[in-house]
């Protein structure tokens, strides 16, 4: 798939550094497994997410700590990305997204264009023979001066007025309309932390010994049931 779009770090650790954008799905974060990562402390392991739909892409935070936003507004779901927009990661990264120039333009020759035809040595340039001057003719009589004759004013021309310029498109420019957004993906579902488990189940078998002991103690069966304990208490079984 041919590049369309880039990123161009404007504020960060690598200032003019250009990621590219050539994939699908594209992860940004901290980690080296990312699509694009971005080694500094303000960004997550895994900050964001984006997905190329038709001719553009989409971004999405992925629940980092900083958080992801675009021209300066904090994003929470699936947001469009034009050209000239600008996407920062916390407060320190930012990135501009530029679409990428033409590389196939072609460039004028620089060279001046060479005469059709070229004057030898051998074949040397005729010398014109000067022409005799003509006579000089008399001077013809000035024409009787008449009186001038008084024309009507005619009416002035219309004014043509410039025919309305319509004003010019910038890149990143807000449109006039509202973008229509593609329909959102389904949020994955989280899975439970395995320390809590453990956490719990420590808990349950700690209160389930101290209710044991509680037991034994109530009804003084020390003795039948931990003897080993007795005389580690201070006690004695008879």
């Amino acid at each position: 798939m041919p590049t369309q779009y880039h990123f161009v770090m404007r504020s960060g650790p690598t200032v003019g550094k250009i990621y590219p954008l050539d994939a699908p799905e594209i992860t940004i974060g901290r980690d080296a497994g990312n699509t694009i990562t971005i080694n500094d402390g303000e960004v997550s392991r895994k900050h964001a997410r984006m997905e190329l739909r038709g001719s553009t892409y989409l971004i999405q935070d992925l629940g980092s700590t900083n958080g992801t936003f675009v021209n300066g507004a904090r994003i929470s779901a699936m947001q469009v990305l034009n050209a000239g927009d600008t996407v920062a990661f916390g407060q320190g990264i930012v990135l501009v997204y530029e679409p990428v120039a033409d590389q196939n333009a072609t460039i004028l020759s620089s060279k001046p264009p060479q005469p059709s035809s070229q004057v030898t040595a051998q074949s040397p340039m005729p010398i014109p023979t000067p022409k005799p001057s003509p006579a000089p003719s008399p001077a013809p009589r000035p024409a009787p001066v008449s009186a001038p004759v008084s024309k009507p004013a005619s009416a002035p021309a219309p004014v043509s007025r410039p025919a309305p310029v319509p004003p010019p498109v910038y890149s990143g420019q807000v449109p006039a309309g509202p973008v229509p957004v593609p329909p959102e993906p389904a949020p994955e579902k989280k899975k439970f932390p395995v320390w809590l488990i453990v956490v719990i189940v420590l808990l349950v078998l700690i209160c389930g010994c101290i209710g044991i002991f509680v037991v034994i103690d109530q009804l003084s069966l020390w003795c039948k049931v931990v003897p080993f304990l007795v005389p580690l208490l201070g006690g004695t079984c008879s």
